[in-house]
């Protein structure tokens, strides 16, 4: 048996605000950023600048949808961003925004 295509994550909602968690620093690098949670003490990689811009401005949207379209995402990626998010929200690197 096949499994689907996996999605974004059941608790991340990208018709939501997020933002990058106070506990995460980002330092830009030309692929993109390395990620360091102060929390977890994880280091992770952003690949894309673009994807950088995204985590970077979810603070300034009012949902995730928002965020992707301003770093002009091109419509075919917006599912690949989506579950990449759901990724950075499942490890604590992105967080629902409670005052978008």
């Amino acid at each position: 048996m096949n499994a689907a295509p996996a999605g974004p994550g059941p608790d991340f909602d990208p018709g939501s605000a997020y933002r990058c968690s106070p506990q995460v620093a980002l330092r830009p690098e030309p692929f993109g950023a390395l990620v360091y949670h102060f929390g977890t003490r994880k280091l992770s990689f952003l690949k894309t600048p673009q994807l950088v811009e995204v985590v970077k401005g979810l603070e300034h949207h009012p949902d995730v949808h928002s965020a992707v379209a301003a770093a002009d995402v091109e419509e075919s990626q917006r599912p690949a961003y989506l579950r990449a998010l759901a990724g950075l929200a499942a490890s604590g690197t992105i967080e629902p925004n409670p005052a978008p």
